[in-house]
Formats: structure tokens, C-alpha cells, sequence
């Protein structure tokens, strides 16, 4: 019978010495430390997986062949680099017929659809052309703004009303011959949860997956602490943290912004997000959006078609939704935030849940 009271002093101390001795040896006192984080590149960035434990049945070497097939399949489907993938394929099909896809782009597509009507039109996974015409596309920067018969040429042949999908059989369908799609503003969210639904199918219930800075979480860290997010200034000069955003249950979240992609043309600012609706770079005082949501595809999504409302029409828009987003302004050198009640109720909820260690990523 184990010794709990002080009646046998010396049995009790020499108990404890053999249970120290045993956890100095094999160090069985404190829980394992996680497996290192999974890195590598994909979709023109990188991405990075962080999972708290490996079920036995599965090594390290598993979890990254695990992930990369994965990774293999949404390029194949979705990458505008790829001349052999199923967008790329679709892109250079001329004809006004169906063209079959998988159901995994048929999917996204519908789904952007979806979002693109909901957002008034600012979500437009057709608008490359225009991309293009501004100097941020494949062809590079260029000295000058694009003229009005280069944005009228590129307005012709972009539109989400001129891209239909087909869930059953999987198909897509264009109405004007140079309409192409890129999913730039969405496959990374789907990536990212692509993983996410392989993590757990293999056992795995505590991780955070990111890619090119979309991420989702789910479950804790080793040490029982939340999850933490760090949500950068938008300041070109530098990377701050303007938020840590505690994920005190599972989700998703993605930011969009354009204080690091933009090109300069005559003295001239002119900013990567490219409003559909016009044909020209987002030109307010949004600096950067983020969104939490369930799942990172909407997330990411929701991203882009807030940043190119603006503060006051993507507010109005965003709270209309349920979204949980926060808007960060630039006012001179300061910046303002301006958050959702959804995305308030998430800090007030994280702020209500049980005390943790402060040992965060």
C-alpha cells in the first residue's frame, strides 16, 4: 500500500529520492516536448505545420509525406504554374462548352461564386487580367499605368457571371473565350484546410497548419496554453505585432493587405488588390483585414473581398455576415482598428477562458 501519511518518515524520503532518481534518468517527470514543425515551400510561399503529438502509428516522416501529398493535390488541381494542372488547362480551353474538372476545383469555384455575390462582386477569382494590366501578374511591374484601352480590353474578358461551375458531373464553363481563373485569393485557405482534415483523419486533434500566413488551429499546444496568432502592423518597414489573437477554440484565420505588395509608378502608390468593379487598385485607408472564420478557404476568401470594400462599405458587409474581422486603418503614422461584434465576442470569450501558461509561439 503507497505511503501518503507522515507515520514512516524515512520510507516516505526514500520512496521520493527513488522517484527523483527515476525521473532524472529517464526523464519521465515532464511531458515530451512536441515534434519539430514541419517546413517547406509550396504555392509561391512556404508553409509550416506544427502538431502537439504524433500518434504511434505515425512517424515524422509520415506526417511530411502526408502533408506534401496533400499539397501535391491542390496544385494539381489549382496552380497557375503548373501548364498541366486542371486551372491551367481550363484557362487555355477557348471553346464556350463544359470542360471537366475534379470535384475538388468545381467545389472552390461554386464557392467563390458564392462569395463573389455575397460581397457585391469585390470577391472576382476571374480578375487576373486586370492583375496583369497593373503590373502584378506573371509579365512584372511596369513604368506605366495601364491605358483605358488596356483596362476595357481586360474588363471584356473578366466577370464571375462568366464562369460557371458544375458539381454534378464536375465541370466548368466559360461564356467569353479569354476568361481565365486564378484562385490565388482562395487556395491557400483550402490548402491550408486540406491539411487540416489529413491531420485528423491520421489522429491527430491538436495542430496549427500555415501557409503563406493563413493558418487554422485546433486543440491546444503541449503545454496546455492556447493557441496564439500573432497579427501583423501593416507597416512596409517592419514586422511588429499589432495583435495577438488567442485561439481559445479551434478555427481559422486570414489577413489581407496591401502594405507590402505595390508598385510605384510616376510618384504614384498604387496597391496590388484590384477592385473588379472598377478595374483599378483599392485606393482607402484599409491597410490590412483580418477574418477568423471555421474553416480557412472562407477565411481567406472573405480576406480579399473585405480589404476591397473598405472600411465602411466592408464593416457594414462583414456585419451583415456574422464575420468576426478586424479592420486596421492608416491615419498618418497611427494605426486605428475598427472590429465586428463577432470578432469582439472572440476576444471576450478568449478572455473568459481558464488560466494558462504564457509560454506561446
Amino acid at each position: 500500500m503507497p505511503i501518503f501519511h507522515d507515520t514512516n518518515h524515512r520510507t516516505w524520503s526514500l520512496l521520493t529520492g527513488c522517484v527523483a532518481l527515476t525521473c532524472a534518468l529517464l526523464g519521465a517527470c515532464a511531458p515530451p516536448g512536441p515534434p519539430p514543425p514541419l517546413r517547406g515551400a509550396t504555392m509561391g510561399t512556404s508553409y509550416s505545420v506544427k502538431v502537439t503529438a504524433l500518434p504511434a502509428t505515425l512517424s515524422r516522416a509520415d506526417l511530411q509525406a502526408l502533408v506534401e501529398q496533400e499539397l501535391q493535390q491542390v496544385n494539381a488541381a489549382m496552380s497557375t504554374y503548373d501548364p498541366a494542372s486542371e486551372i491551367s488547362r481550363f484557362n487555355r480551353h477557348q471553346d464556350d462548352g463544359w470542360f471537366s474538372v475534379g470535384p475538388d476545383l468545381a467545389g472552390i469555384v461554386m464557392r467563390a461564386r458564392d462569395i463573389g455575390a455575397r460581397s457585391g462582386g469585390a470577391f472576382d477569382i476571374t480578375v487576373g487580367p486586370l492583375v496583369e494590366a497593373w503590373g502584378f501578374g506573371a509579365s512584372g511591374p511596369r513604368d506605366l499605368p495601364p491605358s483605358g484601352q488596356e483596362l476595357a480590353a481586360a474588363s471584356a474578358v473578366i466577370g464571375i457571371h462568366r464562369l460557371l461551375p458544375r458539381v454534378e458531373p464536375p465541370a466548368l464553363r466559360k461564356s467569353v473565350a479569354g476568361l481565365q481563373i486564378d484562385l490565388g485569393a482562395i487556395a491557400k485557405g483550402y490548402g491550408v484546410d486540406r491539411i487540416a482534415t489529413a491531420l485528423e483523419a491520421a489522429g491527430i486533434d491538436s495542430y496549427l497548419v500555415e501557409i503563406g500566413g493563413e493558418l487554422r488551429t485546433r486543440g491546444r499546444r503541449h503545454d496546455g496554453a492556447m493557441w496564439r496568432v500573432g497579427i501583423e502592423q501593416p507597416a512596409p518597414d517592419g514586422r511588429r505585432v499589432q495583435l495577438a489573437l488567442p485561439m481559445h477554440r479551434d478555427g481559422a484565420v486570414a489577413t489581407s493587405g496591401d502594405y507590402r505588395n505595390f508598385v510605384e509608378t510616376n510618384g504614384q502608390r498604387y496597391a496590388h488588390i484590384i477592385d473588379p468593379r472598377t478595374g483599378r487598385p483599392v485606393d482607402h485607408r484599409l491597410a490590412s483585414v483580418t477574418v477568423i472564420a471555421d474553416n480557412c478557404e472562407t477565411a481567406d476568401a472573405w480576406a480579399t473581398a473585405l480589404s476591397v470594400l473598405g472600411t465602411s462599405e466592408g464593416y457594414r458587409i462583414a456585419e451583415a455576415e456574422g464575420l468576426a474581422a478586424l479592420f486596421i486603418e492608416r491615419d498618418d503614422d497611427v494605426f486605428k482598428e475598427t472590429t465586428t461584434p463577432a470578432f469582439d465576442a472572440w476576444l471576450s470569450a478568449a478572455n473568459q477562458s481558464p488560466q494558462e501558461t504564457e509560454n506561446n509561439d
